[in-house]
């Protein structure tokens, strides 16, 4: 069965749900379709990322990744770039992808950070922690699971016009030193006057920060890429308190700038080169929306915009038409502190079966895991738009370890007090606090599904639970209309290996009448 055309050379990996849907492993899969498509081995001309830092984790063909573009698993893709929308640590950027190279992945050649790129730091770093301490310590609310990498402080200084970009390692070390230590101050302050962080808690970020880094490349470390003393955090740390050695950060952190001196250019140019030629360009996007800065719950959402518009604020180009692939999971996750309507109780035996399998790419936390919330899919439909859907993870609800198989609950609906069945997700978060899920119930299959290759192949309980996700989200996106956006599912994951994917759904028509 032939694959649903993909409609413009721009293609958005975008996420429908809360993150960590599989956005990362729908790349290689796209890019050999493209390549059978079209016969060119350069069908995709650059993998982009769109926003965020290394905040996102992305795991593709086993790597796993944070900052780098998901496309530095296929050697064909030319270019892998970091548009001006992603606040970028120079550091961290060497720590992904020195590893790589030893490991024989071409990475620094294909490289391309946007002039415009925006430059975080250790000083983004400590005032991440710094924010966390003061709303646990003094405003004396539960911690909001922030990730550590300095991402919402660097997206300040972006909103307050004090961001530093990429393009300034390529020019003068005294402004830039002069620039960093303006910054150093600012972060100084913050974290002495406004949180009010004790001596002893700010001697202690630095530790935290060393021994998080120092367990995220072990890898690198033993493999004699790099040295255990560059994960040392405490040498930026000052003889006093509330400072930073401010040499020792200038130097580092110029030297890492320096050694990507020539990965800076301008993606702009890049794009729409790529789009002159005819080859398509990947937007991948970190989190998912509602993850968003302005369409999520804070403080449970991220610093940047995570869906489709931010592909051309991102690349530099004019709106112009881009396929969207939403990408979702057959269940649903959430960390830190998030109302999480659909969760599993503790005890169920599929939520201790799911619980072993969901840990953040980025920060190792475990991820609570709940029943698939369709509603939360439907409204990305309506507002944010998608032609495709992914579903992820199907073969996760098959019978495994203490889940023997049994029913399964997908959310359609949430009830008030009063028992109204809302029609969608309310913006107002005191009253969506309070709500129920209304659930379908389907059974579940069973058997081992992961070497399955064929929809047709499915158990038809499996296949049902597919089909009932695709009418369900299109009958809920259309609030009683008649849809103006009707998704094709593109692919079913049943396992985290690059060839465990399912790529001949049929349409969605026939699918939704079998349902």
């Amino acid at each position: 069965m032939a694959l649903t055309p993909f409609t413009s050379l721009l293609i958005a990996d975008v996420g429908v749900s809360m993150g960590d849907e599989g956005k990362g492993r729908l790349i290689p899969e796209v890019v050999r379709e493209l390549q059978a498509l079209t016969g060119r081995r350069d069908a995709v001309g650059t993998v982009l990322k769109v926003n965020g830092g290394a905040n996102s984790g992305h795991t593709v063909a086993g790597l796993k990744l944070n900052l780098l573009p998901g496309g530095v698993a296929e050697r064909d893709v030319p270019c892998l770039a970091l548009g001006s929308g992603v606040v970028a640590d120079p550091r961290k950027a060497l720590w992904e992808a020195l590893p790589l190279e030893r490991a024989g992945i071409p990475v620094l050649g294909r490289l391309l950070i946007d002039e415009r790129c925006m430059v975080s730091d250790v000083t983004h770093r400590v005032l991440d922690l710094a924010w966390e301490d003061y709303r646990v310590r003094i405003l004396g609310e539960e911690p909001r699971g922030s990730t550590g990498r300095g991402i919402s402080p660097a997206y300040v200084d972006e909103t307050s016009q004090l961001q530093m970009q990429y393009w300034e390692f390529l020019g003068d070390r005294a402004a830039h030193a002069a620039r960093l230590a303006a910054r150093m101050d600012r972060a100084e302050r913050i974290a002495r006057h406004v949180c009010q962080v004790p001596a002893e808690v700010w001697h202690g970020f630095f530790d935290r920060l060393g021994q998080a880094e120092l367990r995220a490349n072990a890898g690198a470390v033993e493999s004699g890429v790099f040295p255990a003393a560059e994960f040392d955090f405490t040498r930026f740390r000052g003889k006093d308190p509330w400072t930073f050695d401010r040499e020792a950060v200038v130097a580092a952190y110029w030297e890492a700038g320096r050694r990507l001196a020539g990965c800076i250019g301008d993606v702009r140019e890049r794009v729409l080169g790529d789009l002159a030629a005819g080859r398509r360009i990947i937007g991948e996007f970190g989190q998912a929306f509602w993850l968003d800065k302005r369409h999520g719950f804070a403080p449970n959402v991220t610093a940047s915009h995570t869906y489709t518009p931010e592909i051309f604020q991102s690349a530099g180009i004019p709106a112009q038409p881009v396929h969207v692939i939403g990408c979702c999971k057959a269940y649903d996750t959430k960390v830190g502190t998030h109302t999480f309507l659909t969760q599993m109780p503790e005890s169920h035996p599929l939520g201790i079966r799911l619980s072993r399998l969901e840990f953040g790419t980025s920060t190792g936390r475990q991820r609570m895991v709940g029943w698939c919330d369709l509603v939360e899919k439907a409204d990305a439909l309506r507002y944010g738009g998608y032609d495709d859907l992914v579903v992820n993870k199907l073969d996760a609800l098959s019978p495994h370890g203490e889940w023997k198989g049994g029913d399964l609950l997908l959310c359609t609906g949430y009830a008030d007090r009063s028992g109204k069945v809302l029609p969608g997700v309310p913006r107002d978060d005191a009253l969506r606090r309070t709500l129920r899920p209304v659930y379908a119930t389907l059974p579940g299959w069973t058997g081992d599904i992961t070497r399955v290759r064929s929809f047709a192949a499915l158990p038809p309980e499996a296949r049902r639970y597919v089909a009932f996700m695709a009418r369900e989200i299109i009958r809920l996106a259309a609030r009683g209309d008649t849809p103006r956006q009707v998704p094709n599912i593109r692919y079913v994951g049943v396992g985290p290996d690059p060839d465990q994917v399912i790529a001949d759904v049929p349409p969605t028509e026939r699918l939704v009448a079998e349902a």
